[in-house]
């Protein structure tokens, strides 16, 4: 760009082909910042844009999140007669849905006398792009009843609303109709396909796509690393990583994220450390995101002294670190710590979440600080505008519960003002093992084997609450109940960390003696 720019300034003589050449390179090369400052000089010596400028400047605009300025474009399109053009029209629909503004992408879109491929393309991004999974389907559904043929870019658009909607069907149809189409060596393509099967849990054809293709780019390790943290299967996150290291890929800081996110599940510290030296040695520290990684694989991992540390050098500090960092201190008991730095958080402006409030009340859970919890839940309504959820529910009957106010815990669920779900339930159940309460034991398995009858672990818990009151009958039924059903308890296991390599013991089902 620089020579491309030296050669522009130096012209004799200028017209409209070569300020859109220059303005188009900045577009795509970049900064997009001086396709703007290009456009207004070229207004100024006299040349008017055409339909060939201002999809270049409006795209510019949607890049660098210049929205107000490319309200003031949309003007002099409308001004000098574009306002009809498909190609302008699509960037105004990209660029108003990347603000956010789909009531007017929408307005812009119907006006189109001829959709073409990239207008509808543009549509089916913008829906997916801001959450509206469900709408995006419906737009792409109409594109192929209009005619229009999909391309690429199309079917990577629309591959995260099915990947969200968890729509494994007609990912797997899109998928097909890719191949016919004959795009299925694309790699943005296949990168979204990755990302799809590892949403609906098919970590096995997500695998089968990564190892199938020819030239894998970062995004492509990227989406395989994190398909396997997110579906339980750290180990082999860090196994990829470690093989991509081998292989001299290039990393970036989605992909340590990524990785300490594994470090974190899997309680390895050795491996975030050593994580953490390769961030200093390649300059990522500063990056906000790497840097809450760090501080919630310290916490999980055990170390809240390197997790304050980590917490104490952040500037400024967001709600996630502060969430972060209320949630260490909560997990390990430290009640008192977590309530100080919500207070602190409070003192220096931040406002708290609904995330931030699960980790308060846990604090209070595992601290047995049934007034301060109390307090907390019931100031999420009155005082911050936050709604409880479902969650917040559970941990207070599990504080309730804790604390052997059952009676208590029994009558919060049944006037909660929300359906309990089997969370709450569940940890109703824990607390009458507890404390031995096999009464309302029994009110609220019948609750939970409604809701669940398929999962054993209540039929588990049932048996053995019976077993310490020493009603065997009950017990050999509920024996005799999981045999009938079929129902298995999924074993328990161990993990050990020696040398960055990790040995799982597995433990299997405990059901307590007949």
């Amino acid at each position: 760009m620089v020579y491309a720019r030296r050669v522009f300034d130096t012209m004799p003589e200028r017209d409209v082909f070569s300020w859109n050449t220059i303005i188009r390179c900045y577009s795509d090369v970049g900064p997009c910042q001086q396709a703007l400052v290009l456009y207004t000089e070229m207004h100024q010596s006299g040349f008017l844009p055409d339909h060939f400028t201002f999809p270049f400047v409006v795209r510019s605009c949607a890049v660098i999140s210049a929205f107000r300025e490319g309200k003031g474009i949309h003007c002099n399109i409308i001004k000098h007669g574009f306002d009809l053009d498909v190609f302008v029209q699509t960037s105004l629909v990209a660029m108003y849905s990347q603000a956010g503004e789909l009531e007017n992408s929408w307005l812009i879109f119907n006006q189109i006398p001829a959709k073409n491929t990239m207008s509808w393309t543009a549509m089916v991004a913008g829906k997916a792009q801001n959450g509206f999974f469900r709408q995006a389907l419906e737009v792409f559904y109409q594109m192929t009843v209009s005619g229009s043929r999909p391309n690429s870019i199309t079917l990577v658009s629309v591959l995260p609303a099915c990947a969200n909607l968890e729509d494994f069907n007609l990912g797997k149809s899109i998928h097909g109709w890719a191949i016919k189409l004959g795009l299925g060596s694309d790699v943005s393509l296949t990168n979204s396909l990755i990302a799809l099967y590892a949403k609906c849990k098919d970590l096995a054809t997500s695998r089968s796509l990564f190892n199938g293709m020819r030239e894998k780019t970062l995004v492509s390790w990227n989406a395989m690393i994190a398909a396997y943290e997110r579906n339980e299967s750290s180990s082999e996150a860090l196994k990829l990583f470690r093989r991509m290291q081998n292989e001299k890929m290039v990393y970036d800081y989605i992909t340590l994220v990524s990785v300490l996110s594994a470090c974190a599940n899997l309680g390895a510290l050795n491996t975030g450390r050593w994580v953490h030296e390769l961030i200093d040695r390649n300059g990522l520290y500063d990056n906000i995101a790497i840097q809450n990684a760090l501080l919630d694989m310290y916490a999980k991992c055990g170390s809240l002294e390197l997790a304050r540390e980590v917490f104490n050098k952040l500037s400024p500090k967001s709600i996630v670190s502060w969430t972060a960092i209320i949630g260490a201190y909560a997990q390990h008991g430290q009640g008192e710590e977590a309530l100080g730095l919500f207070r602190k958080m409070q003192e220096e402006g931040v406002k708290p979440n609904a995330i931030t409030f699960t980790a308060i009340l846990t604090a209070c859970n595992h601290s047995g600080l049934v007034e301060e919890g109390k307090e907390y839940f019931y100031s999420m309504r009155r005082d911050h505008s936050i709604e409880p959820r479902l969650e917040h529910c559970a941990c207070m009957v599990d504080l309730f519960g804790r604390a052997g106010s059952l009676v208590e815990a029994y009558g919060f669920v049944k006037n909660m003002g929300i359906e309990p779900d089997l969370g709450v339930w569940g940890a109703l159940l824990g607390a009458c093992k507890i404390h031995k309460n096999v009464e309302m034991a029994e009110i609220v398995a019948e609750h939970l084997f409604s809701k669940d009858p398929q999962t054993v672990t209540y039929y588990v818990l049932m048996s053995n609450i019976y077993a310490e009151a020493g009603r065997w009958e009950e017990v050999a039924r509920l024996k005799k109940l999981i045999k009938e059903k079929q129902l298995k308890k999924i074993p328990g296991w161990s993990l050990v960390e020696i040398n960055r390599r990790f040995h799982t013991f597995l433990s299997g089902p405990r059901l307590c003696p007949s």
